[in-house]
């Protein structure tokens, strides 16, 4: 199922709209705290976002900026503005269509199927991010970027290699020369702590995301993941 973010402070409206998608099968979440706007984003990871341009705080300008920092999905600008520069304004600052207020609901769904068509059809010359997850650990190869729960950090591309590595291969043990391959095409030339250096890089990322010890070292062979599970509470423990 298709999510669908609706980032609406006229409670009416968005309900409205949350209704009627609905209908179609679609996934829909309101954002409804409008100072954390890209934390609901990353934590629903959505296939869309409507958005409005008069928002508390900040606007729909600043906020679609934001979304294009880490993600191509479609951003659809919902206003009562009807200015040709604030329809110009949307598209400079990101988003990919601009419907007036007051508008027919049917005309929304359409300009949403035929930009999910656009993004994520067969003919979509970018295709949705890929995602790992491990116990709400979320780890995105396209944008490195690492996120668990609304924490979410930014990676280097060696980092982002590592981390793949790691998700791919929990709970086995990523070995050390199989890291050195993926990172390294020459490895006759890479010093034997290189790749501690990097591992350590790749610690402080977890910690900046909340997460302590996560990377586990095995003496002698490599690394892995350090997820365990408290079943009678069914939640991750890192």
């Amino acid at each position: 199922m298709q999510k669908i973010m609706i980032v609406e402070d006229d409670p009416k409206i968005a309900e409205h709209l949350k209704t009627h998608i609905e209908k179609y099968s679609y996934d829909v979440t309101c954002v409804i705290d409008f100072d954390h706007v890209m934390n609901v984003f990353f934590e629903i990871n959505p296939d869309l976002v409507l958005l409005d341009i008069n928002l508390p705080s900040f606007d729909g300008y600043y906020w679609c900026r934001q979304i294009r920092k880490g993600s191509v999905c479609p951003v659809i600008f919902i206003s009562a503005r009807m200015g040709e520069m604030d329809q110009v304004m949307a598209l400079e600052n990101g988003g990919d269509d601009y419907i007036t207020k007051p508008f027919s609901a049917e005309i929304v769904i359409a300009k949403i199927r035929s930009q999910l068509r656009r993004a994520y059809g067969e003919y979509a010359t970018i295709q949705k991010d890929r995602v790992l997850e491990k116990a709400g650990l979320k780890f995105f190869p396209e944008r490195m970027e690492l996120t668990f729960g609304t924490n979410y950090v930014s990676l280097s591309k060696k980092e982002a290699d590592i981390i793949e590595s790691l998700m791919e291969r929990y709970p086995r043990v990523a070995g050390r020369e199989d890291l050195l391959e993926k990172l390294w095409e020459d490895q006759s030339y890479v010093d034997e702590n290189t790749l501690n250096v990097n591992i350590t890089r790749v610690r402080k990322k977890f910690q900046e995301i909340g997460l302590q010890d996560v990377v586990e070292t095995v003496r002698g062979v490599g690394y892995r993941l350090n997820i365990s599970w408290k079943e009678d509470e069914n939640e991750a423990v890192f």
